[in-house]
């Protein structure tokens, strides 16, 4: 029998629909090859370092008591300067004039004082004689009291001139090495305005920035002497002894580390000198030490893949990480001795993955080329 070209065009249609309604097999997710450690009982302590400066114990902000027009400048950065040496200098035109107008006031007023003691005189004697009455007198007495008042004013008001115009010259109130210039010959400044810094000679701070979690360790060293050991780049000499003198109160608004002040004595440094502050962490035991790749981050926490050695799956077990030591992870929660740890692969795997040991695929897979050798 001959089925018609319909019905044949037809079937064909049907076998297509019912092909493409069905679905196929899911692939089976293939066994990923895992390095793996076991947890064992360790030992956590070793050194932590911060990158530091040497500088100066003291440094002072120099600048003018009076304002005007630097027209001087007698030390360039880095120079060593003494006490009392000129540093800068500024225009004293002005401050000459109302010194000099200062004088002519105190003139002034010792004319007065002299005139009314004269007249002082006069009047007593003539009181001792009765030409005039008590009250005259105290009026004399009052006038004389006014004009040594004013002469005392008027020469305050002129040591004051002086003063001003003595201030136009910026000397170091110390020895030292200026460490910063702010202000140029020609720059008009104010008074209190800085113009330059001046490192004190004396004994020199190694400062540097720890952060928040690292705070109380570091304010528990106070004053203990050589409790930080400074190794200066550069330098192959042995460590320096440093002894922690100041923490800051609060955080850096920019970092939000606190800065640390170590003092290092008059050590053989130079302002301004890196050097590598080192300070021992306190031994730990019972904690566990895994590689840096090891650890993931799952849902806000630091995360671990145990391995399970009945059904060879992973799943993701939490872990306290307590620091790092070198290019290994301190973990002091979360693990327990004798459990099995991924340490490498953890970014493509998932919760219930079945695994397989790397190192026990790598010695069965010499076997097939054992076998053919023996072929």
């Amino acid at each position: 029998m001959r089925l018609h070209p319909l019905f044949t065009v037809a079937g064909l249609l049907s076998l297509a629909l019912l092909s493409a309604c069905s679905r196929p097999e899911p692939a089976a997710e293939p066994v990923r090859a895992v390095r793996t450690t076991v947890i064992a009982p360790a030992t956590a302590g070793g050194r932590v370092e911060y990158a530091a400066e040497v500088r100066a114990r003291t440094e002072s902000r120099l600048s003018f008591r009076v304002g005007g027009k630097i027209t001087r400048r007698a030390v360039d950065l880095g120079d060593t300067v003494k006490a009392g040496q000129l540093l800068a200098q500024l225009d004293p035109q002005d401050l000459r004039l109302g010194e000099a107008a200062a004088q002519a006031a105190v003139r002034a007023a010792q004319v007065n004082y002299d005139l009314a003691a004269a007249d002082l005189k006069r009047y007593r004697e003539l009181k001792a004689q009765g030409f005039i009455s008590g009250a005259e007198l105290e009026r004399r007495e009052t006038a004389m009291q006014a004009a040594q008042a004013q002469l005392e004013q008027a020469r305050a008001q002129a040591g004051v001139q002086v003063n001003q115009r003595a201030y136009t010259t910026l000397v170091a109130d110390v020895p030292g090495v200026i460490t910063s210039v702010d202000a140029e010959p020609g720059s008009v400044v104010a008074a209190g305005t800085p113009v330059l810094r001046l490192a004190h000679d004396g004994p020199r701070d190694v400062v540097f920035s720890v952060p928040e979690d690292r705070l109380n360790g570091v304010r528990a060293l106070m004053d203990q002497a050589g409790a930080i050991q400074v190794t200066l780049w550069g330098e192959e000499n042995k460590p320096l002894p440093a002894t922690v003198r100041e923490v800051a109160a609060a955080a850096d608004p920019v970092t939000r580390t606190f800065q640390v002040k170590a003092d290092v004595g008059r050590a053989p440094v130079r302002l301004g000198q890196t050097a590598t502050a080192s300070i021992a962490l306190p031994r730990v035991e019972g904690v566990a030490k895994l590689p840096l790749s090891a650890v993931f981050e799952s849902q806000g926490r630091s995360s671990v893949w145990v391995v399970d050695p009945s059904s060879m799956t992973v799943n993701a077990q939490p872990v306290q990480v307590g620091g790092a030591e070198g290019k290994e992870v301190v973990i002091v929660g979360g693990v327990q001795p004798g459990q099995r740890v991924v340490t490498a692969g953890v970014h493509v795997l998932t919760a219930g993955q079945k695994v397989s040991l790397y190192a026990e695929r790598a010695a069965a897979a010499p076997a097939p080329a054992a076998a053919a050798s023996a072929r």
